[in-house]
C-alpha cells in the first residue's frame, strides 16, 4: 500500500495512525530495549579515545534503519561519520510531501564519574520522584532517546501498514556536542540530496511533562576572545606595583562596563536592530505563568539578573547578551605568585535575536573595547564567528498540522516557545537548503544533559513516538492546506 500527498491510501482508504499507535503499544518494551542498546554505546565525539565507539554508533543506527525498511549508508567524513537514511513509497511518480529528520548520535563526556548513581553507558530505569520512571544514562535525552522516539514511530507505521504517510530522510551526525565541523562541508557537498520539504528537529523540550510544545524561535549566536597586553614580561609585584599597568585590572573594568546598573548591554549601536516584542507576545507569555522563581532556584540562584525592566521569559526569548565564559591572566597554581603578568584574556558569547548580525555585534565588540583601552595595553581578539537567529512562521500549514496532531495526544495545544540557546543545523538548512524547520522535543529542563544522572522520562519516550505517528499523519495532508 502506498500513500498519496492528500494522506490517503491508493484507492482512497484514509491512513489513520490508529494501527501504528496501537503497535507501539505492543512493541513498548522491546522499544526500550532497543533505546538501551543504543545508550551503551560511549560515542563521545570530543574524546579521540572513543573514535571507534562513534562509528558503532553510526553503524548501529544504519543498520537499525534499514531493518526497518530505510535505505542507510554511514558517509564517511574528515571526522565522525554521517548517517544518511531514506524511505521513498512506490507510488509511480507521484509528488508526495518530504520531510527531513536531523539528530545526532554522539554524546557529551560523562565525567565527573563518581557523581553518577550508575555507570553512565549502562541504562537504568528508575523511579523518580516527581515523574515515575525514568530512564537514566548519558545521551537518554540528549539527543539518542529524541532520536529514538522518531526512528520508533516509523517503524510502529511501517510494521503496521507496510508504508509512511511521507516521504522521509534521515540524517544524523556525530559531532554536535563537539561543534559541528564535518556538517558544512557534508551539506555543501550533498545538501541537494538532502533537501525536502521540510526538516524536522527533536533535540528540544516539552513546556512541562503534561504538556507539549513547538519551538518557533531560536536566539543565534555570536563569540570572540579578547586578548589585552600589557608589560613586555610577566613583573614582580612589589618592584613594579603601582606604576605598571595590569592588564588584567584594565580586562576587569572593561568587563564591569559591559552592563549598566539596569542590566542593559552598553556596547553603542548593540540595541539598533532589535524589535520589541508585540502586546499580544507579551500577554501570551504572560498567559504561561512561567515559574521565573522555581527556574531559578533549580541552579541554586534567587534573583533574574538580566534587563530588570524584562520578564524572565522575555529574557529569554526577545532579547540579546553578552556572557563572559571564561577569564585567564596571570599565575593560576597553587599558593602565591606575586606577578604583574603581560597579559589577560576572556572570552565572550553574544545570544541574538532576529535582524540582528553576528558580524555588527563582534564589530560592536572591538570598537566598545578600543575606545575604552587605557595607555599601555593592547587588543587583540581570535576564534570569532557566530550564526544568526531564527524565527519560523507558526501559521504555516505544517506547524498548524503539527499543532493539531500534538493536541491529539496530549489533550491540550502545544506552547508556541522561543529556546535562549542556537542550533545552528537549523539555520544552515535554511540558508544551505531553503528550509524551514519543525523544532518538537520531548526533553524536560530538569533531564541533566550535559551533567551526571542524565536522564529521559520514559513518559517522554513513549508519547513522544506516538507523538510523531501523529506528526507524520498530519503532515502526509497537510499540502492539502497550503
Amino acid at each position: 500500500m502506498t500513500v498519496q500527498n492528500n494522506g490517503t491510501a491508493q484507492g482512497g482508504v484514509e491512513l489513520a495512525p490508529d494501527d501504528a499507535l496501537d503497535m507501539l503499544t505492543k512493541a513498548s518494551s522491546v522499544a526500550l530495549e532497543r533505546l538501551t542498546d543504543f545508550l551503551a554505546i560511549p560515542s563521545i565525539s570530543t574524546d579521540p579515545a572513543y573514535h571507534e565507539a562513534c562509528l558503532d554508533a553510526a553503524r548501529w543506527s544504519a543498520e537499525t534503519l534499514r531493518n526497518i525498511g530505510f535505505e542507510a549508508t554511514v558517509e564517511p567524513t574528515d571526522g565522525k561519520p554521517m548517517v544518511v537514511a531514506r524511505w521513498r513509497a512506490a507510488n509511480g511518480g507521484r509528488p508526495r510531501p518530504h520531510v527531513l529528520f536531523y539528530g545526532h548520535y554522539d554524546v557529551q563526556p560523562p565525567d565527573p564519574l563518581e557523581a553518577w548513581s550508575a555507570p553512565p553507558f549502562e541504562a537504568q530505569i528508575v523511579e523518580h520522584p516527581t515523574h515515575g520512571k525514568v530512564i537514566v544514562a548519558r545521551g537518554a535525552s540528549d539527543d539518542k532517546g529524541q532520536v529514538m522516539t522518531f526512528i520508533e514511530a516509523c517503524r510502529a507505521w511501517i510494521d503496521s501498514t507496510g508504508t509512511l504517510p511521507v516521504d522521509v530522510t534521515i540524517l544524523l551526525e556525530g559531532e554536535e556536542e563537539s561543534g559541528s565541523p564535518s556538517l558544512e562541508p557534508f551539506l555543501q557537498a550533498h545538501g541537494d540530496n538532502l533537501k525536502a520539504d521540510i526538516a524536522l528537529v527533536c533535540d528540544t523540550s516539552q513546556w512541562d511533562a503534561e504538556t507539549p510544545a513547538i519551538t518557533a524561535f531560536l536566539r543565534g549566536l555570536a563569540f570572540s576572545e579578547l586578548t589585552l597586553k600589557g608589560p613586555s614580561r610577566d613583573l614582580h609585584s612589589g618592584i613594579y606595583g603601582g606604576p605598571a599597568q595590569n592588564p588584567i585590572r584594565a580586562l576587569g573594568e572593561l568587563i564591569a562596563g559591559l552592563h549598566d546598573d539596569t542590566g542593559r548591554i552598553t556596547i553603542p549601536g548593540f540595541y539598533d536592530d532589535v524589535a520589541e516584542p508585540s502586546n499580544e507576545q507579551r500577554e501570551a507569555w504572560r498567559a504561561l505563568n512561567f515559574d521565573g522563581a522555581g527556574f531559578l532556584g533549580e541552579v541554586g540562584l534567587s534573583v533574574p539578573a538580566g534587563e530588570t525592566d524584562r520578564s524572565i521569559v522575555e529574557q529569554l526569548w526577545s532579547r540579546p547578551t553578552i556572557e563572559v565564559n571564561g577569564i585567564i591572566g596571570g599565575y593560576t597554581g597553587p599558593g602565591t605568585k606575586t606577578v604583574i603578568p603581560a597579559e589577560a584574556s576572556a572570552k565572550f558569547s553574544f545570544r541574538l535575536v532576529p535582524r540582528q548580525d553576528p558580524g555588527k555585534v563582534i564589530e560592536g565588540l572591538h570598537r566598545y573595547v578600543a575606545e575604552r583601552l587605557p595607555a599601555d595595553v593592547t587588543a587583540s581578539f581570535q576564534g570569532e564567528g557566530g550564526s544568526p537567529a531564527v524565527g519560523f512562521d507558526t501559521n504555516a500549514p505544517a506547524f498548524r498540522a503539527t499543532a493539531r496532531a500534538l493536541e491529539a495526544e496530549w489533550g491540550k495545544p502545544p506552547v508556541i516557545v522561543g529556546c535562549g540557546a542556537s542550533i545552528p543545523i537549523v539555520e544552515a538548512f535554511r540558508t544551505r537548503l531553503g528550509m524551514d524547520a519543525l523544532l518538537v522535543g520531548f526533553a524536560l529542563e530538569d533531564d541533566a544533559i550535559h551533567s551526571p544522572n542524565e536522564k529521559y522520562n520514559l513518559s517522554s519516550f513513549e508519547r513522544g513516538a506516538r507523538s510523531w505517528v501523529r506528526i507524520l499523519s498530519a503532515l502526509g495532508g497537510s499540502s492539502a492546506e497550503a
